[in-house]
């Protein structure tokens, strides 16, 4: 009887909990870079399970996101692709003073769903193909990148006439992934769990670093959910799930 009285009281005492912590749960609305898709979706699943709170992720180009958030969307949260879209906000009132910080790096794959097409940057100098896919550089940090890369390797005017641009680098892996461009710059955390295809790492000393920050909008600084997802995304579980990705962390190989 004290055996199944104690299992009772165990019981209840852990449902309380959960209506406890139900009871207290809110929402966060989280803008987030078209490059981070697949992390940010792991990571609002785990946040979930951890503190019960519910984090909406809307994804897109880092430009039309602050656009968006300029024009007064509901996000409390922007995962930029940049550090200079989250500056900007503060500095322009929108969003809370020194709550920016450096979530992630990202690294620029050179990409073909074309086995062995892709080695290295000799695929690039041949130019045995018609269309090379980029993200928008007007929008899309992995776009500058892109170019960053072509100019280093002094092949940016002979494939000039070769580049398709997608919105995002969403788009731009869609052009490659469905083989209406032969190769593409993307975002290495888009073939992650890839097996097929050939690729090749860029060298970060062909790119700018492209340091990705997040920022605490003004919209959010009252809301609990928002400022439990930024001390989540500080944390060591979101850390291993941006590794996991292929980003790197800041200060960090």
């Amino acid at each position: 009887m004290k055996a199944c009285r104690f299992l009772f009281l165990l019981f209840f005492f852990a449902a309380s909990v959960v209506e406890l912590k139900s009871a207290f749960a809110e929402t966060v609305n989280i803008a987030v870079a078209a490059n981070f898709t697949d992390p940010a979706k792991e990571m609002a699943q785990i946040f979930k399970e951890k503190t019960g709170h519910d984090a909406i992720l809307s994804f897109g180009p880092s430009v039309q996101l602050y656009t968006q958030i300029k024009e007064s969307a509901p996000f409390q949260i922007f995962l930029s692709a940049d550090g200079e879209l989250p500056k900007k906000l503060i500095e322009e009132g929108s969003a809370v003073p020194d709550s920016s910080f450096t979530y992630a790096i990202g690294r620029l794959v050179l990409w073909s769903k074309k086995s062995g097409f892709v080695k290295n940057e000799d695929v690039l100098k041949k130019g045995n193909f018609t269309k090379l896919s980029i993200a928008n550089p007007a929008s899309a940090p992995y776009g500058v990148a892109a170019v960053e890369v072509m100019k280093a390797l002094n092949v940016y005017d002979a494939l000039q006439s070769k580049i398709v641009q997608g919105n995002s680098i969403a788009q731009a892996f869609q052009f490659v992934d469905s083989e209406n461009a032969e190769l593409g710059f993307i975002a290495q955390s888009q073939i992650m769990t890839r097996a097929d295809g050939s690729g090749w790492q860029v060298p970060q000393k062909l790119y700018k670093e492209m340091r990705q920050d997040a920022v605490l909008l003004k919209s959010g600084e009252n809301n609990e959910a928002a400022k439990a997802f930024i001390t989540f995304l500080k944390g060591s579980v979101a850390k291993n799930i941006i590794k996991k990705f292929g980003y790197a962390i800041a200060g960090k190989p």
